[in-house]
């Protein structure tokens, strides 16, 4: 497995949990604390802190420490990475569609070109 596989798979791994996929929009919009990041979970903060460990170590996420306050920031680099890899299967079954597309066409065009002759 390479070390891009490896992210990917933490990536998407992170991405599987509803909660973490809330935590990544609400960092969308900027940095917020842990305790801002649990208010709207009906969860204790250590299960929030498990969450944030998750994100934290598919790079999904950073966290700083300004004082006393400890901001998490969205970390983008991982998404374009899993965007990447999901864009070249779109690629492909775009091209697969297109070429079912052209074949069903040209079944069509038969079917009319037969009827019209009798």
């Amino acid at each position: 497995m390479t070390a891009n596989d490896e992210q990917l798979s933490l990536t998407f791994a992170a991405l599987a949990d509803p909660t973490r996929r809330a935590i990544l929009a609400r960092l969308a919009d900027g940095e917020a604390s842990v305790s801002e990041l649990a208010a709207p979970f009906d969860m204790t903060q250590p299960a929030i802190t498990k969450h944030l460990k998750v994100l934290e170590r598919a790079g999904l996420i950073s966290r700083g420490r300004q004082a006393q306050w400890r901001p998490c920031r969205l970390e983008a680099e991982p998404l374009r990475e899993a965007r990447g890899w999901i864009d070249q299967y779109r690629q492909l079954w775009d091209e697969r569609l297109d070429r079912l597309e052209d074949y069903l066409t040209t079944l069509q065009n038969k079917k009319e070109t037969k009827h019209g002759q009798r």
